[in-house]
């Protein structure tokens, strides 16, 4: 049986963030994919917006991992020559009741760490955005836009680029602390080559299917969350942009998003979403290696007068006609329609797996990456390899 140090199971953003840490760190490591190409789950199907770290839970692993990631990802894009765009981000109240919900989120940004957020008026918002309309609104200057696909291709170059590899068509069937041989981990694969690894160190970042992924896997961690799904639907703008920034409604209390908001990509092209539409559970039972079946992704058109009338409040001048339904993703999350507080990321961390005599090594899930997943990858992928080297 071939032997690896550790075995990351899935290649979207968050796992290749990871692959690549550990192959920074001189950890032997392998990917392993079920898809065909990589990052075509979850990581493929968002907004793309590098996010500043204002709305989640002071001292939550959200807050945390999306600040530190978000210099980490600003730093790294730069350095590569990702393409990317630090173009600001306005938050904005469109009835004056929603005022305190602005103050409210404010106050949350200082207590996370991010103190350049700057309360604009209406005159200040029509000079920067002469097509929004708002009472009040806060401008986040660190929020912009990335190209998440060349962000995946420069972590997957640089796992190579250190000794690790990715491999893709390769399922994990299962994984078990029991029958290692010397102790460890060993994980059986799947695919046109099937194959078992011994290792030291297993990391189940399999997204959508994660907590299917986690019932066939017998290495030490608590048992996953019931899965919860949540699609978004986008709608894009046919016309030229009429922002140059991110434009952000106040959230509505009690609801799993952030508003249906409009981003302008590095093309230039306008897009509005994700909204929140809970699957049922004959289609979350459909979950297949991070991916739903293609009827899931299907735009759902009977939501399009709903986009109209959230996106008119912020800008009136959007006419009959002007969208198009664009594409939809999945989140995967970890509350469900009914509850009223946003979860937190969840990370769990074993080391009861770890080879006698060896002081590195362990199991580690992550569950519920969704939003702010992609700015908080490289500081997610620095949390995991802190925890395995604890």
């Amino acid at each position: 049986m071939d032997r690896v140090q550790a075995v990351v199971v899935g290649a979207g953003v968050v796992g290749l963030a990871i692959g690549r840490e550990l192959a920074l760190r001189g950890r032997e490591v392998i990917v392993l994919e079920a898809a065909a190409l990589i990052g075509s789950g979850t990581s493929a199907r968002n907004s793309e917006v590098v996010h500043a770290g204002i709305y989640y839970r002071p001292d939550s692993l959200k807050a945390k991992m999306c600040v530190r990631g978000r210099d980490l990802l600003y730093r790294y894009a730069s350095e590569r020559g990702i393409p990317h765009k630090r173009c600001g981000k306005l938050i904005v109240a469109t009835d004056c009741a929603q005022h305190d919900q602005l103050d409210a989120i404010h106050r949350a940004a200082a207590a996370n760490g991010v103190s350049n957020l700057e309360y604009l008026s209406v005159e200040s918002v029509a000079e920067l955005e002469p097509e929004v309309y708002c009472t009040r609104a806060l401008l986040s200057p660190s929020t912009g836009v990335v190209d998440s696909h060349s962000l995946m291709l420069g972590f997957h170059g640089d796992i190579e680029d250190n000794g690790g590899a990715v491999v893709l068509q390769s399922p994990v069937l299962s994984a078990d602390s029991a029958t290692a041989a010397g102790g460890g981990l060993t994980v059986v694969v799947g695919g046109a080559t099937p194959m078992s690894l011994a290792c030291d160190a297993v990391i189940n970042t399999a997204g959508l299917s994660g907590p299917q992924l986690a019932t066939m896997m017998n290495v030490g961690l608590p048992p996953p969350p019931v899965a919860q799904y949540a699609k978004g639907n986008y709608y894009s703008l046919c016309g030229s942009a009429p922002f140059d920034r991110l434009v952000y409604p106040v959230p509505e209390p009690g609801t799993a998003g952030l508003g249906v908001h409009a981003t302008v990509d590095l093309g230039g092209r306008t897009r509005f979403g994700p909204d929140v539409q809970w699957l049922s559970q004959a289609d979350a039972a459909q979950v297949r290696v991070d991916h739903f079946p293609e009827h899931v992704y299907d735009v759902d058109l009977s939501r399009a007068d709903a986009f109209y009338a959230a996106i008119r409040r912020y800008w009136p001048g959007l006419l009959d006609g002007q969208l198009q339904a664009d594409y939809s993703g999945v989140r995967p999350k970890l509350t469900g329609p009914t509850d009223l507080v946003a979860a937190d990321f969840r990370v769990d961390v074993t080391h009861s797996t770890r080879r006698p005599g060896c002081g590195w090594g362990g199991s580690v899930a992550l569950y519920g990456i969704e939003s702010p997943g992609l700015t908080a990858s490289l500081a997610l992928a620095e949390h995991v390899c802190n925890s395995l080297d604890a």
